[in-house]
C-alpha cells in the first residue's frame, strides 16, 4: 500500500517469518502504521498503480529464493472528506528451503504461493485525520490478520504534524514438514512521531514505535530453533529532507534504531537523493547501510563433532533453552545501493523502474566483529510500475 508520507521509510531490519519476508515488504511497501502528512487535505483525485516486483537472493555456489510479485493499489476519494485505498499482491516463490547457515545446503525444493489485501478508510477534517485498516495474508502453512487505527493532528499554520496509531495482528502458524503444527501468534503494535516543517526547505520527523508480541516465534522448517514465545521490538527513527532550491532537488536521509528482546540491536543510515530532469523524468540514486548484534540465543556454525551438523557443540534434547541457528539473527553489516527511475509519460501518467543491491557480511558490522563462519549473502529487487491519477 503506498503512503503519504513525506519523508521514505528506510527497510526494516530485524528477522522476519521467512527469508524473504524482510526485503520483500520493503519493495512492496505492505500494510502497516503509516506516518503522517503535514496537511491533513482530502485527496482531490483518485490513484491507480500496477507494479511487479521480482526477487532473487543467493550465496556463494547457491542460489536461495526466487520471487515474482505483481501488485495492485488504487485509492479513490469519496464525498470531499473521505478516501477509500486498498491493496492485493500474490507472491510466487521458488527456490531452496533455508538453510541453518551458510556452511549447510539447502537440501529440499520449495513452491510456495501468498495472497494479501488491504483496505483502509480515512475521514478528513480542518486540522484532523482519523483511519481505519485492515489487512489479509495467507500462505498454505501462514495466515495473517491485522487491524488498524491512526489519528493525526495538523497545527494551524499546517507546519506540524503528530499522528499517533495501533495495530493488532493474529496469526497462524503451520508446516509443510508437520502437518500436526498449529500454533498461534499476537502482536500489539503502537506508533507517535510529530513531522515539523523546520524551514521553508527543511522537514524534520520523530517517530517512535513499540510492538509486543505472544505465541510462536521458533522457525518450524529450522532444526533445532527454540525461541522465547514472548518478543517486545521498539524503534526510534529520525528523519530530515532538505531541498536544494538552485538544483531542483531533494536530499533524504534518516537514522533508525531498532532493539528487541531477543537480543538483537540494529542501526540503520539510509540518504538518497531525488533529482527532477527535463522532459519528465526523475532519478533517485539512494544507500543504505545497517549494523545489527546477534540475539542472545544465536549459535555460531560450529558444529558437534558427533552429531554432525547443524547441532551446535554439546547440544542435547533440553539444554539450552533457547537457541537458533537463523543467520538473520547473527552480528552482520549490510548495505543497499539503489536507483529509481521515473518517468512522466503524459500527465497523470507516471512509470518508474527501481533497481536495488542488497549485500550482507559479517565482516561490515561496526563496533565489533559479527559472527563468524558465514559467507556473504546477496539479493537483488527489480520492480516496475505503471501509476495513473484520474
Amino acid at each position: 500500500m503506498t503512503t503519504d508520507d513525506p519523508l521514505a521509510a528506510p527497510q526494516d531490519t530485524g528477522s522476519h517469518r521467512s527469508a524473504w519476508g524482510g526485503v520483500l515488504a520493503a519493495a512492496l511497501l505492505l500494510p502497516g502504521l503509516q506516518a503522517p502528512a503535514l496537511a491533513e487535505t482530502p485527496p482531490e483525485q483518485a490513484e491507480m498503480s500496477v507494479k511487479l516486483l521480482h526477487y532473487r537472493d543467493r550465496q556463494p555456489g547457491f542460489d536461495r529464493i526466487k520471487v515474482t510479485a505483481p501488485s495492485v493499489y488504487l485509492m479513490v476519494p469519496v464525498a470531499g472528506r473521505w478516501s477509500v485505498e486498498g491493496s492485493l499482491v500474490n507472491d510466487s516463490v521458488s527456490g531452496a528451503s533455508p538453510r541453518y547457515h551458510s556452511a549447510v545446503s539447502g537440501a529440499s525444493r520449495l513452491e510456495e504461493t501468498r495472497k494479501a489485501s488491504d483496505i483502509q478508510v480515512t475521514r478528513y477534517d480542518d486540522r484532523d485525520a482519523w483511519s481505519l485498516g485492515a489487512a489479509y495474508s495467507t500462505e498454505h502453512d501462514y495466515r495473517s490478520r491485522t487491524v488498524s487505527a491512526g489519528y493525526r493532528r495538523s497545527s494551524e499554520d499546517n507546519n506540524t504534524t503528530w499522528n499517533i496509531g495501533a495495530a493488532f495482528s493474529d496469526d497462524w502458524i503451520g508446516s509443510s514438514d508437520d502437518p500436526t503444527l498449529s500454533r498461534g501468534r499476537n502482536t500489539t503494535q503502537l506508533t507517535a512521531g510529530v513531522t515539523q516543517a523546520w524551514t521553508a526547505v527543511d522537514l524534520v520527523q520523530l517517530s517512535l514505535g513499540a510492538s509486543w508480541g505472544h505465541g510462536m516465534y521458533s522457525d518450524p522448517y529450522k532444526f533445532p530453533d527454540r525461541r522465547p514465545d514472548r518478543r517486545e521490538q521498539y524503534t526510534l527513527m529520525t528523519r530530515w529532507n532538505h531541498h536544494f532550491t538552485d538544483w531542483k532537488a531533494t536530499l533524504r536521509s534518516s537514522w533508525r534504531y531498532y532493539a528487541d528482546s531477543f537480543g538483537v540491536r540494529a542501526n540503520t543510515l539510509e540518504t538518497a537523493w531525488v533529482q527532477p530532469l527535463s522532459g519528465g523524468w526523475t532519478l533517485t540514486p539512494s544507500l543504505r547501510y545497517t549494523t545489527q548484534r546477534a540475539a542472545k540465543f544465536y549459535y555460531d556454525p560450529v558444529y558437534d563433532a558427533a552429531l554432525g551438523a547443524p547441532l551446535p557443540p554439546g547440544y542435547t534434547a533440553t539444554s539450552p533453552q533457547y537457541l537458533s541457528p537463523d543467520q538473520r539473527l547473527s552480528a552482520f553489516g549490510a548495505i543497499t545501493v539503489g536507483m529509481k527511475v521515473a518517468y512522466e509519460i503524459a500527465p497523470r501518467w507516471t512509470a518508474d523502474l527501481s533497481l536495488e543491491h542488497y549485500e550482507q557480511r559479517a565482516a561490515w558490522r561496526l563496533g565489533g566483529s559479527g559472527s563468524p563462519g558465514l559467507d556473504r549473502f546477496q539479493a537483488d529487487w527489480l520492480q516496475v510500475g505503471l501509476s495513473h491519477r484520474f
